[in-house]
């Protein structure tokens, strides 16, 4: 006779297609979301080009994007109950691709900048709310399958990017990376429209909303994410701009705090931070983050910078981390039921790292035939962590709270990406003048090495056709670039190195994690 019980939970564990199909659009459209972040990179020359702009004003293009999503993250899961879930991502949604056209008509870098501020308003909603949805949707028994379907969103789309907007803007032109989302975008439309539930809204909710949270969160947020983008660029605190917005960002976020852990009914949950398994899995999922997107912002420099690669060069090599992954995937949910996920984030972590530190021994020699064994060891490394990781975060986590839950998480590794961003930046540029200096003392004009290799180039100018003045000029300039080029190959290596040792220190976080069972997801506790 049947267990009458175990037939009960069968059917609490059964997931009708039209919950699927819901879980596939929202994921998607998280997916299009982190695509978005990264896809412009590849493209940014021609886009600068087109728009008549220099190389620091076009980085406010993939800036304003990255501000907009950061901010918009955090108050999603309050608003998607102000408006309903599937009103919220039907409207977002839609804006997300008109305003991705609007990007492809662009008349001007100001224009540019607009629309790509409102693309990352849109669009940040689409990563917590999928997170949010597999939560509140999936019975814990199916969580880590809709985990691992959100994991490609996190670890494949960053890959991805920067190979698909090279191909893109090498084949057709810059305007068909924004193009792209047209398809995609109608896809979601149509899958949250049919599997989403309508909802009444609560317009209520406004009036009584955590307005000064919001407040204070967006511009103390929005401060940090413009002073880790462009400070770098304006070495740091020596420009009076990122001072001011430093100042900023630190009153505000404090305010922020203050506010949200002293409020009754605050609009993000920060004491989410408190419990233990979702406080230690922030830390790695920060360093996953810098992990994330400072390898797929350091390499594509290096492939440019010393191997003169283009686009879709670069791409080809970045591919190796990327198209991997949607062959391990699939198969994590099984693994999770078999191997504890503690050991399996740490494996992961491992994995990562060891991919970081096998690229820091390039030279300039170094290309795709080398660089796609650490390639493929990041592919395996990295579904290791995001999938379990994710997990563990939200096991026994209540349904109410998982919109706090989400808008935490997500932003959390997007923050851990402009954090490692704006370190790998400024650690490129000092440790490439420290190389420099270096080289530059033991290739001293008064060294009989020195001077051997500067008469062989003298004599090489001289028979192409200089004069012996000129070429003996030509053979310094060519030994100076020879300096800079092994400067920067070397400062390129301690990048991937502060990136792997990130990673491992953030893998002790690991050891305080509670042991999680595969399917004491969201809605197990109550």
């Amino acid at each position: 006779m049947a267990n009458p019980s175990a037939t009960l939970q069968q059917q609490s564990d059964h997931v009708p297609l039209k919950t699927w199909i819901g879980v596939m659009g929202t994921i998607l459209g998280a997916f299009m979301a982190v695509l978005d972040i990264q896809i412009t990179n590849a493209s940014l020359r021609d886009i600068q080009a087109a728009l008549g702009a220099t190389l620091e004003e076009g980085s406010w293009i993939s800036t304003a994007y990255l501000v907009a999503e950061i901010v918009v993250i955090p108050i999603t899961g309050w608003l998607s109950q102000v408006f309903s879930v599937r009103r919220y991502i039907l409207v977002n949604a839609a804006f997300f691709i008109f305003f991705s056209m609007c990007c492809a008509w662009a008349w001007n870098l100001t224009s540019m900048i607009v629309f790509r501020a409102c693309q990352g308003l849109a669009g940040g909603i689409l990563i917590p709310m999928a997170f949010t949805f597999l939560l509140t949707n999936l019975p814990p028994k199916k969580q880590p399958i809709g985990m691992a379907m959100f994991a490609l969103t996190a670890t494949f789309a960053p890959s991805i990017g920067p190979t698909l907007g090279g191909w893109l803007t090498e084949n057709y032109g810059w305007q068909y990376v924004f193009y792209l989302n047209l398809v995609p975008g109608l896809l979601l439309l149509a899958a949250v429209w049919y599997a989403v539930a309508p909802e009444p809204m609560q317009l209520d909710l406004l009036k009584g909303g955590d307005w000064w949270g919001i407040i204070s969160m967006a511009i103390g947020l929005g401060s940090l994410q413009v002073v880790l983008e462009e400070g770098s660029r304006k070495d740091w605190f020596s420009s009076d701009f990122v001072v001011r917005l430093s100042i900023i960002a630190a009153i505000f976020l404090s305010a922020f705090f203050w506010i949200e852990l002293t409020r009754k009914n605050p609009f993000i949950n920060l004491r989410l931070l408190t419990r233990r398994n979702f406080g230690l899995a922030t830390i790695v999922n920060v360093s996953l983050g810098v992990g994330l997107y400072g390898s797929v912002f350091i390499l594509p420099l290096y492939l440019s910078q010393i191997q003169q690669y283009n686009a879709m060069q670069i791409g080809e090599v970045i591919m190796w981390a990327g198209v991997p992954q949607l062959f391990i995937v699939p198969i994590m949910p099984k693994l999770m039921q078999r191997i504890d996920m503690r050991l399996m984030i740490a494996i992961g972590v491992s994995l990562f790292a060891v991919s970081c530190f096998m690229n820091a021994s390039m030279t300039h020699e170094t290309g795709i035939d080398q660089l796609r064994w650490s390639q493929l060891v990041r592919a395996l490394g990295q579904p290791l962590i995001m999938i379990p990781l994710s997990t563990i975060a939200t096991a026994g986590m209540e349904k109410h709270e998982a919109g706090s839950a989400s808008g935490l998480f997500n932003m959390m590794r997007n923050l851990g990406g402009s954090i490692g961003i704006a370190a790998l930046a400024t650690l490129v540029t000092q440790r490439e003048q420290f190389h420099s200096n270096r080289l530059g003392e033991s290739v001293s004009l008064y060294s009989p090495a020195t001077q051997e290799r500067l008469n062989q180039m003298t004599q090489y100018f001289v028979s192409r056709g200089a004069d012996l003045s000129v070429a003996k000029e030509q053979a310094i300039k060519a030994i100076d670039s020879l300096v800079r080029r092994e400067a920067y190959v070397m400062a390129f290596n301690d990048c991937f190195y502060f990136v792997g040792i990130a990673l491992l220190l953030s893998g002790i976080a690991i050891l305080g994690f509670k042991k999680v069972k595969p399917g004491a997801g969201a809605g197990g506790a109550h």
